[in-house]
């Protein structure tokens, strides 16, 4: 698992004491919609997310990296790189930043160290990322690391107990 500066984060594997960036997020009204991370908010809970984030190289599923605070090696977030399509060029990316640390460039420069690593990696010909339409910081990160607008994907991705439109984003080796 490789460790990827991006200037003022960089991304490294989970480690233990990320479970209050984990804890942190359970109540927030989305992360957990679209993403692992656990509602219940008990340290349990947030070791085996982290524990299923180590697995994921493993099963060959993807990387997980904590994005970390550069010079408190604190994490503040999460971004993956998505392997499930790399049999045909194509890998995925998808990112969450904890409240209390968005706002800050955090997840333009996590973006641009996962893009540019995930770029050299020989099998990688398409990157893509999809983006809820109201997610404005979300995806202007996107647009700053090279990534364009392909079209809404209208009821793409199950969040919660309905079905929500996707922009899809694109970046070519």
């Amino acid at each position: 698992m490789p460790r990827l500066d991006g200037g003022s984060v960089h991304l490294r594997p989970f480690e233990q004491r990320d479970v209050e960036v984990v804890v942190s997020v359970a109540a927030d009204p989305l992360i957990p919609l679209i993403t692992t991370v656990p509602t219940s908010g008990t340290r349990e809970d947030a070791i085996a997310y982290i524990e299923r984030q180590h697995s994921r190289l493993a099963l060959g599923t993807g990387y997980s990296f904590a994005i970390a605070d550069a010079h408190s090696d604190v994490a503040i977030g999460q971004i993956g790189l998505w392997l499930h399509d790399i049999g045909d060029g194509r890998a995925s990316t998808g990112y969450w930043i904890a409240p209390q640390s968005r706002g800050n460039g955090s997840t333009r420069a996590a973006l641009s160290a996962l893009t540019a690593w995930a770029l050299s990696l020989g099998e990688v010909c398409r990157l893509q990322l999809y983006v809820e339409p109201w997610n404005e910081g979300s995806w202007r990160a996107a647009e700053s690391c090279g990534y364009e607008r392909e079209g809404l994907l209208r009821a793409w991705q199950q969040v919660g107990h309905e079905r929500k439109d996707m922009y899809v984003y694109s970046i070519l080796a």
